[in-house]
This record gives C-alpha cells, sequence and structure tokens, in this order.
C-alpha cells in the first residue's frame, strides 16, 4: 500500500486551530507546499473543517485539517466553532496559529483543552514578515519546544514547525500491529472471511485487508478463506495453523470447527486491540449479562456505508442482544463522526471496530464513556460474550488484558 494509498484512519491528524484571518489556511499551504485552502483576507474564509489526506515529508502520510476561526460571530459562527471543537475528538497533533500583530487574550484558550486531551500541540506565532527583525529575534529567543515563529507568506521557519511536527510524531504509532507481533515467519494463519449479502462486491473490506498486510510484512502464511470452506480446509493443510482469524459474524460456527489448540480470534477483535481498547472492551462486555427491559443501548458505526437487510449493527447486533438477555431493550444508532455527548442514558455502548476512525478518534468515545462511568465494548468482544467464546477468543493476548 503506498503512502497515498494510506487509509485516513492510520494517518497522523494534523490540525490547525486559531482566531480568524491568523494565518491557518495561508499556514497549511505553507507547510504542504501546496494550496489546499482557500486564502483570503475576508475573515471567517475557512466555514467548516477541511480535511486533506497526503504525504508530508519527513512525516509520512498524515492527514492535514484547516478549521473555522475560533472567534466566529453569530449563530452561524458559533455552529461553526462547535464543528471545530468537533475535530479535537480525533487531532493527534494540535497546532495553534496566531497572529504576532494581533494576539490576544483569548488565542491561548483553547491550550487548555489540548492539556485535558492530552494533545501535543505547537503554538506557531504566524506573520514575523510584518515585525521589525530586531522585535522577532527577541521573541525567539524566549521560545520554547512548544513555540515557533513563521512566516507563511516568505516561508521564514515553516521547516522549523516541520522538524518540530517530526519530533512530537518520532514516538507515535503508526507502527504498531495489529497481529504481527504475535506471529513468527512462517507461521500458518487461516482468515475466516464470509461472502454473504452485506459483504462489499469485489473487494475485501479494510480490516480483512490490513490484517493480510500485516502477515505478510511478518513473512508469516496467510490462507483466505470463505466460512463454508473452513472445515475442508483446516483438514486438507496437513498441519494445524497457528491462529484462525474470522469475521465475528461468523464467530460460534467458527470456533465449532476450529480445535482447541488453535488461536481464535476476530477481526473486530484485533482492531479494537489495535485502536487501544481492547482491555476495556472485554471488561465493558459484561454490562451484556444485567440487561433488561427498557435499558438504552447505544450502537455506534465509525462509517457511514449504505445499510444492508442484515445490517451488522442495527439488525443482527439487536437480535443477538435481545436473544442473549431474553429482555426488549431500546436501540439508539449513530454512524460516522456523530456521538453524542450525553451518555448516561446507556446501560451499555457499542462500538464497532473502528476501522474508519483513528485511535484518537476512538479513545475519545472511550474515555467519554469511562468519564460518565458507561460501560464501552465493540462488537466483536460483544459478540464473543453472547456465543460463550470471549475467554477463547482472547486467548492469544490474554497477557495485555489481565496483566
Amino acid at each position: 500500500m503506498s503512502l497515498n494509498e494510506t487509509p485516513s484512519a492510520n494517518r497522523i491528524h494534523i490540525a490547525f486551530f486559531g482566531r480568524r484571518n491568523a494565518g491557518k489556511s495561508s499556514l497549511v499551504n505553507a507547510v504542504t507546499s501546496q494550496h489546499l485552502s482557500i486564502v483570503s483576507e475576508e475573515k471567517g474564509t475557512t466555514t467548516d473543517p477541511v480535511f486533506k489526506s497526503m504525504e508530508l515529508l519527513p512525516l509520512g502520510p498524515v492527514l492535514i485539517i484547516d478549521t473555522p476561526g475560533l472567534d466566529d460571530e453569530g449563530a452561524l459562527g458559533e455552529l461553526r466553532i462547535e464543528k471545530a471543537m468537533q475535530v479535537l475528538e480525533k487531532t493527534d497533533i494540535a497546532i495553534l496559529v496566531i497572529d504576532i500583530t494581533d494576539k490576544n487574550e483569548s488565542d491561548m484558550s483553547i491550550v487548555e483543552k489540548f492539556t485535558k486531551r492530552e494533545i501535543p500541540y505547537i503554538i506557531v506565532y504566524n506573520k514575523c514578515d510584518l515585525m521589525e527583525e530586531n522585535e522577532t529575534e527577541s521573541l525567539k529567543t524566549s521560545s520554547n519546544e512548544h513555540t515557533v515563529y513563521v512566516s507563511s507568506a516568505t516561508g521564514e521557519g515553516v521547516n522549523e514547525l516541520k522538524d518540530k511536527l517530526a519530533n512530537l510524531l518520532k514516538d507515535k504509532t503508526l507502527e504498531k500491529k495489529i497481529v504481527a507481533d504475535l506471529l513468527k515467519p512462517l507461521d500458518m494463519v487461516v482468515l475466516v472471511v464470509p461472502i454473504d449479502s452485506s459483504a462489499p462486491k469485489g473487494r475485501l473490506i479494510l480490516p480483512q485487508q490490513q490484517v493480510i498486510r500485516d502477515i505478510l510484512d511478518v513473512g508469516a502464511i496467510s490462507v483466505v478463506v470463505k466460512d463454508t470452506e473452513l472445515s475442508d480446509t483446516l483438514e486438507k493443510l496437513g498441519k494445524k495453523p497457528k491462529m484462525v482469524i474470522t469475521d465475528s459474524q461468523a464467530f460460534r460456527e467458527v470456533s465449532r470447527i476450529t480445535p482447541k489448540d488453535v488461536y481464535l480470534t476476530s477481526f473486530s477483535i484485533l482492531m479494537a486491540r489495535w485502536k487501544g481498547f481492547l482491555k476495556t472492551a472485554v471488561k465493558g462486555a459484561d454490562a451484556l449479562d444485567g440487561i433488561t427491559n427498557g435499558d438504552e443501548i447505544l450502537i455506534s458505526e465509525g462509517c457511514t456505508h449504505h445499510r444492508q437487510c442484515e445490517d451488522i449493527g442495527t439488525v443482527k447486533l439487536p437480535k443477538l442482544i435481545k436473544k442473549y438477555s431474553g429482555a426488549d431493550p431500546v436501540f439508539t444508532f449513530t454512524s460516522g463522526g456523530d456521538f453524542p455527548k450525553d451518555l448516561s442514558k446507556f446501560k451499555v455502548i457499542l462500538q464497532c471496530g473502528g476501522c474508519m476512525l483513528n485511535e484518537k478518534a476512538v479513545r475519545y468515545r472511550m474515555n467519554c464513556a469511562a468519564s460518565q462511568g458507561i460501560p464501552f465494548t465493540n462488537y466483536g468482544t460483544a459478540i464473543a460474550k453472547m456465543n460463550g467464546i470471549l475467554e477463547r477468543s482472547i486467548e492469544v493476548v490474554s497477557g495485555e488484558i489481565y496483566d
């Protein structure tokens, strides 16, 4: 997969914040060496967050986000500010842009939000070309690791900003493995991929693609089969595989067929591990044991695909939960970037694997639930729980969960 083909969820999300006319859009264009954002002297040119996937050397694949001004006015302006604040939920690195010729006490108010969300940040003082040289040099002497002085117009300081970004990124988790760290070269892994009415035509879904690539990268062997072919495949392999990874919807049947001394897990569980919330998901699944009539359950999908008649989130999971609990709960469904701020009414939250959300966005949702005392789990973990095979499905990573 080339850098330009890297999914947005796997890219470092770098968001630019600041007041109107601080030069956010100009700085985005200067950093990327492209005209990604419209630049104008008129305040409020950027009315909605602008997202652009690209390769930014020396950083690699990133998602650049230009946001509306934080000092926008009026009813519409408040909505634009709200949209800008929502970007914080998925921001890996924040850049606060301040017009050095028009500094204001309100400029720094968002820094507290960066700190609260543990978002690494850089404060960029822009338009240094409009200052006297001795004034700029004096300011630079008092700068620190969080600050840099630039001119979007002349390019001064832009390379220094990129270097600071690179330093912040050096410990980031793009190199985290989905499953490769659990395997050795030439280990055999069987991937079970049901092909039914809900499967996309002519392709595999993103988690399946990513797991296959992860297996190849470590030098292991992947064998991809439909659920209907698993039994015959295991018989014909000649030796037992190290692991079987299945679509969660086929968990029950795959568990029945897979030998007990072969590790079994699902794509969804591996995605939860990769996104950093599997331990929480396993604990949160216990809430399914206490579902009663009228309990409200939030089922949250990270993408906005077309719903099929047997959609996993809106159809299959509710049916399974009702059967497992013997109760009649009430379901709320969200998709894409929608996620309620007030979660207090929910008994439990079921999040998808999060392949279309970056780790920051998924962990934001997890932390929102934790702060309000609401159990948080995911599709694969919940399905394993309700099929009585949760312990088996996490055995391969149990040391990470029960440490």
